[in-house]
């Protein structure tokens, strides 16, 4: 019985019933802030679904590069919607309590459709490498099927890797606080709570790390070492213009998106980082790409800026119709 009780006790997992999501600490006006978070889902919510739209809706950009610039659009939307919400409900209106099934689910989503924005990237900078490096094997290589099949095997890669991430967090138990140092259930912050053997998910934390931030980041910085070699190779000065202009949109997205994010993890292993700096500047990391992509492509791609001029003088014309009537 006494072996019974101890194999019981050890096979059994303490979860809490809540946890309390601490956020910035000691800022005066910080509500403020909560406020601009506002402002920025808005714009993101409007921007990419308006990029979505005009995706769907013209048949001119029912090609592989659209395709994924959907992709870019959808996991902009969903992880915008997967955070900012619950972190303004959390902090503007003082609910900062979260059960431990709701903080797993928020930890899946955010993470999940950051990861598909990281991913989504490398795929469009390995569309502009084979575009400029490999251009009259371009339309064999990147096919709506092709781009189709990458982005399914991403989608699936990703929400494998982060389904075994959950479970590893279920296999802790939390003994000691329910208070997780972060603004919404982020990995790092939450199992370094436990109060078992939590190594397994260091190591997670960094393999996720590697795979879907610092691999991704290493392949488009090689992607336009090929795109500069192949440049120079261009005679003249116009048609080296020309190709690099394809490419900066796509450039300022990734600059955007992984500027912030891997300082802050550099700067992290070298430096003592206070919680509030690191929270203000993941969340903006996490917050601010997703509203600035659909602006970028909309002034940047000249196609989108067409559609775009198209459909505001239809609706005007429609307007100035209708009034008539």
């Amino acid at each position: 019985m006494d072996s019974l009780n101890s194999t019981l006790s050890v096979s059994s997992f303490v979860h809490p019933a809540f946890f309390f999501i601490r956020g910035v600490s000691n800022i005066p006006h910080v509500k403020y802030y909560y406020i601009f978070l506002c402002f920025v889902f808005v714009v993101t919510v409007l921007g990419n679904s308006f990029v979505m739209f005009i995706i769907c809706t013209e048949r001119s950009f029912h090609t592989s590069k659209y395709l994924a610039l959907f992709n870019l659009a959808v996991a902009d939307l969903c992880g915008s919607t997967a955070l900012i919400p619950n972190l303004i409900k959390t902090f503007l209106f003082d609910s900062q309590y979260i059960s431990f099934n709701a903080c797993l689910a928020n930890m899946f989503f955010v993470f999940f459709f950051s990861f598909m924005e990281s991913l989504t990237l490398t795929v469009l900078a390995y569309d502009r490498f084979v575009a400029i490096c490999l251009p009259l094997r371009y339309h064999t290589i990147i096919t709506n099927t092709n781009m189709a099949v990458m982005l399914s095997v991403l989608w699936t890669y990703t929400a494998v890797f982060l389904i075994c991430t959950i479970f590893f967090i279920t296999r802790l138990s939390f003994c000691k606080t329910i208070v997780v140092d972060s603004y919404f259930c982020d990995h790092g912050p939450v199992f370094r709570l436990a109060c078992n053997d939590n190594y397994p998910n260091h190591i997670i934390a960094y393999v996720g790390i590697t795979l879907f931030l610092y691999i991704p980041f290493v392949l488009i910085l090689l992607s336009y070492v090929f795109i500069t070699h192949a440049l120079f190779k261009i005679a003249t000065w116009e048609g080296r213009f020309k190709a690099l202009k394809t490419c900066s949109s796509h450039l300022m997205l990734v600059a955007i998106y992984y500027f912030p994010v891997v300082g802050t993890y550099i700067a992290a292993l070298h430096f003592t980082i206070h919680p509030n700096a690191r929270i203000i500047n993941t969340s903006l990391s996490f917050a601010i790409p997703p509203m600035m992509n659909p602006i970028i492509y909309v002034l940047n791609t000249e196609e989108i800026k067409e559609c775009t001029k198209k459909l505001w003088e239809n609706t005007r014309n429609n307007s100035v119709l209708f009034v008539k009537l």
